[in-house]
């Protein structure tokens, strides 16, 4: 997508209520993720990195359904849903490192490999937990308070459109993204306590 053809707007607010009121208002029914933690936030300086480099090896699909994703420098793990002979399934993949001693007794082993394992899950709240007790939600974003988790072939294509443009005014911990087939929306956390909430919309 060429810079000519893509829109974007910004807006500052004092008010976290502000800023999420606003969000899900241009959100609308679209699919989001939003932070575990509201007060850490999501560090987004390598995330569209490890989404590029999940998706080049074949660990991620396009149209994989984010559930859960934790997007780290050293370390990327995320909660999928695919779907296998006209059936959901969720699908977790995560660093071998950071799984806990033992499998999952919900889950079913897909593969290990060294640099990642698998699992597989019939039911969501399984895979989620499971998730969760592996990252302990830390920079962790979650598919919350939509009908449908967003798409990775739409979170990549509108995370990059974001960073294609440097801006010294986008703070770097995201607090919540929403993502539709014409744009996205995303609200960052405030640089410094006094400092105001940063939203960024792009879309074509």
């Amino acid at each position: 997508m060429g810079a000519s053809t893509l829109t974007r707007t910004t807006r500052t607010f004092a008010d976290r209520g502000e800023a999420l009121a606003h969000f899900f208002a241009r959100a609308g029914e679209a699919p989001r993720l939003v932070a575990y933690d509201d007060e850490l936030g999501c560090p987004m300086d390598t995330a569209l990195a490890a989404l590029e480099w999940t998706n080049a090896v074949g660990i991620l699909a396009d149209n994989d359904l984010i559930h859960a994703a934790r997007l780290g420098g050293e370390t990327a793990a995320a909660m999928v849903e695919r779907r296998r002979d006209g059936r959901r399934i969720f699908v977790y993949l995560g660093p071998r490192i950071d799984t806990p001693p033992g499998d999952p007794y919900e889950g079913s082993l897909l593969f290990d490999e060294p640099g990642v394992r698998a699992y597989e899950f019939v039911q969501r709240a399984h895979a989620l937990a499971h998730f969760l007790r592996v990252t302990q939600g830390v920079g962790a974003m979650l598919s919350v308070l939509s009908r449908r988790a967003p798409e990775l072939r739409h979170a990549r294509r509108w995370l990059r459109a974001l960073f294609e443009e440097a801006s010294g005014e986008r703070p770097t911990q995201l607090l919540a993204g929403w993502f539709a087939t014409t744009g996205a929306g995303f609200v960052f956390l405030p640089r410094a306590a006094d400092a105001p909430y940063f939203y960024e919309e792009v879309g074509s």
